[in-house]
């Protein structure tokens, strides 16, 4: 009987330690479900703008520290700027011919840039590379396959104005430029005529078309420069150009105003006298080194090709601008969506401030040739 005893008060005894194992069981499993509800409601927390700001600004920070000297890879909020006024569309109208006034075909971001630091091909590069890091940092496509291996282009620029720059201080440019190949030039030298003016309407309003017998091709371009005296922003060119082989012209005296009349009409308000002509400005011969970068794509089918380019005078050999750009074509302003222009305009930004210490600011590459002899012409670039 006391045996009987003893062995149920061990079966209890077992019972009731199986009862609390049971229930701390329990207890752990009610605080597990705890844990797993925090970490659910953990990434609610990650969404938070204010924490996501945080976030990038210190990962910014970190990439600062590790960025060649010279170059700052930009956080989010570099990108707070005061956007100009929305381009307003050409007015309908005609040329006197009753052709259709041209519209603009063409966006092309430019930032202007100190010589110094391209001397070699694998500059260009260096460049490239750091530029890749801004495209991936702001989820940018960007294509560079095929240029493997390709080799910088060479080619000869020169402008042509009277001696008072009447051309270029009435917002005109002509320029021939011809292209090098092995030391030899190549085909045939292109001439390109422009009116470039902040005004979109007076611009699309010059009718450049030459009187020609020969092929040309019209490019009317809407140009993003950054501010003339600070970064992080950007103001507006246009550009109406027109593109043509030297071939394409009648032979006669090229360099008479005259002459030139004949082959742009809306030069004709230039011309003081019979003698009037045209010469190298500043007695320059520029030679463009140009190196094409790789090739953006900013969604919904627009792609921009992107290239760096330096100039340097010819003789001597002296630096005098460099130029980084992309540039897009469209049919309709309307395939260049709100998001699209959004992504062009921070990867815009980014570039001046990633490269800010390299920025030539208040500059062209065309103001920087005719500013070369300290006679700065009065022009609205």
């Amino acid at each position: 009987m006391a045996k009987k005893s003893a062995k149920s008060e061990k079966v209890s005894t077992h019972k009731k330690k199986a009862a609390k194992a049971t229930k701390k069981h329990a207890k752990e499993k009610v605080k597990d479900k705890g844990a797993k509800a925090k970490k659910l409601a953990k990434p609610a927390a990650k969404k938070d703008p204010v924490v996501k700001a945080k976030k990038v600004a210190k990962l910014a920070a970190k990439k600062v520290e590790a960025a060649p000297p010279g170059v700052v890879i930009p956080s989010a909020d570099d990108f707070q700027f005061e956007r100009p006024e929305r381009t307003p569309d050409v007015k309908p109208g005609t040329y006197p011919d009753g052709h259709p006034l041209d519209n603009v075909h063409y966006l092309e971001c430019k930032v202007i840039l100190k010589p110094e630091d391209f001397t070699s091909a694998e500059s260009f590069h260096a460049f490239g590379r750091e530029f890749r890091k801004l495209t991936t940092d702001w989820g940018i496509r960007y294509s560079t396959a095929h240029l493997v291996g390709q080799m910088p282009q060479i080619k000869e620029v020169i402008f042509l104005d009277t001696v008072d720059f009447r051309l270029y201080n009435n917002a005109y440019i002509l320029r021939r430029r011809v292209t090098y190949e092995y030391g030899f030039p190549v085909g045939d030298p292109e001439i390109v005529f422009k009116f470039r003016h902040p005004d979109i309407q007076l611009c699309a309003e010059k009718d450049v078309r030459p009187h020609i017998p020969g092929i040309y091709r019209i490019k009317f371009k809407a140009e993003a420069l950054p501010l003339r005296d600070k970064l992080g922003g950007y103001r507006k060119l246009f550009s109406h150009n027109v593109q043509f082989g030297l071939s394409q012209v009648e032979p006669g005296e090229r360099t008479s105003l005259s002459f030139l009349t004949k082959v742009f009409p809306c030069l004709a308000p230039l011309k003081t006298s019979d003698s009037d002509r045209v010469e190298l400005v500043n007695q320059t011969i520029v030679e463009e080194v140009l190196f094409d970068l790789g090739v953006l794509d900013f969604g919904k089918g627009v792609l921009a090709k992107t290239n760096i380019a330096i100039w340097r005078r010819r003789g001597d050999h002296k630096p005098l601008v460099a130029e980084f750009a992309f540039q897009a074509k469209f049919d309709r302003r309307e395939e260049l969506q709100a998001k699209i222009l959004e992504r062009c305009e921070k990867l815009f930004l980014g570039v001046q401030k990633m490269f800010a210490a390299r920025v030539f600011l208040g500059a062209t590459k065309t103001g920087v040739v005719y500013r070369l002899n300290g006679n700065p012409p009065q022009n609205h670039e």
